[in-house]
């Protein structure tokens, strides 16, 4: 188990510590479940009175919050610093630079350095890709594809013909981005057409898409979502739709074709 001295921990926050810079802190729990040698945190006034029973070894609070027993790291978004001290004790896996044998690799595709290209990963013919790049196993991008940098795939996820996704953009498993929208036409005989989708999705920078989302492509024009948007588990982005800048879209969340 790593752990941390509370006075580095408070440092490393760049908050105001009242309490035992010597305690040992081996890890981050919610304030009903964390115990003496854990943090944790308050930025709701609900949970105000756990502050007082919380058998946490320290808690992070707002600069003016009440002086209780436990030890108090002071910071000003308390909920941004825990979600920071979070990352201190825990670390996803990382994915050493290389290509899987099973991957298939289009000879006209471009990716930058420090790529990690999983098993049965598929790049289809002039796709581009930027630096430090991590696609796990059986991540399908289409003809025509560009990515920026630091673009991290977990498997399943596809990216159609023609889509551009910026930098930092993360796709949850099973992510869809740029499937076909949903257009259909009537014929002379009353049957439904396809209207073809020839517009691409395009993705900005610092965006991630939850497991099992989709964004659909667009008849003409392009699906755009823009900078820093978070789209949940189970959305759905109709064809043709404009998301703005830092938007969430929680689970489940339908936007209709052309919704801005």
């Amino acid at each position: 188990i790593p752990s941390m001295k509370l006075g580095e921990l408070a440092s490393r926050l760049g908050a105001e510590l009242r309490g035992d810079p010597d305690l040992e802190i081996t890890g981050v729990k919610g304030i009903e479940e964390a115990g003496p040698s854990e943090i944790t945190f308050v930025a709701n006034p609900r949970y105000t009175a756990l502050a007082r029973t919380t058998h946490a070894g320290a808690i992070i609070v707002e600069p003016e919050f009440q002086e209780i027993a436990a030890a108090t790291i002071r910071i000003k978004n308390p909920y941004h610093a825990f979600s920071r001290a979070l990352g201190l004790f825990y670390q996803p896996p990382s994915y050493a630079p290389g290509i899987h044998s099973t991957a298939v690799i289009d000879p006209t595709a471009e990716f930058g350095p420090h790529a990690h290209i999983g098993a049965y990963a598929v790049i289809g013919p002039n796709v581009r890709i930027g630096s430090h790049a991590t696609l796990l196993p059986h991540v399908v991008l289409y003809p025509g594809v560009q990515v920026g940098d630091y673009f991290f795939a977990h498997a399943h996820a596809v990216v159609r013909e023609n889509c551009v996704l910026g930098d930092h953009v993360t796709l949850e498993n099973g992510a869809i981005i740029g499937a076909d929208g949903f257009g259909f036409s009537k014929n002379d005989a009353g049957q439904w057409e396809k209207i073809p989708q020839s517009g691409p999705v395009r993705i900005g920078n610092r965006v991630d898409v939850q497991a099992n989302a989709t964004i659909d492509r667009a008849t003409v024009g392009a699906t755009e979502i823009g900078d820093g948007t978070k789209v949940d588990n189970l959305v759905q982005v109709g064809h043709g739709s404009r998301v703005g800048n830092e938007t969430l879209l929680c689970a489940q969340t339908g936007l209709a074709g052309s919704s801005i």
